[in-house]
């Protein structure tokens, strides 16, 4: 089985979307914003010093090894 379930700029941000809602839920982050531009999403995820905006690739790589911990 494949360890990404994406193939496309799409597929990424839902999935980002998906491990944001999972790691909200579990309660690692306390909350998170995505912006939907036509061209692509961009997800906030605020922590205690700051909340800068994250591309899909960062947004997936961070909650995906928060959500694996």
């Amino acid at each position: 089985m494949a360890e990404h379930s994406f193939h496309d700029q799409l597929s990424l941000e839902e999935q980002t979307e998906k491990l944001a809602k999972q790691a909200l839920t579990s309660g690692l982050i306390p909350s998170f914003v995505v912006h939907y531009f036509p061209d692509t999403w961009v997800f906030y995820i605020p922590n205690e010093s700051q909340s800068q905006p994250l591309t899909p690739e960062e947004a997936y790589l961070r909650l995906k090894q928060l959500v694996k911990q």
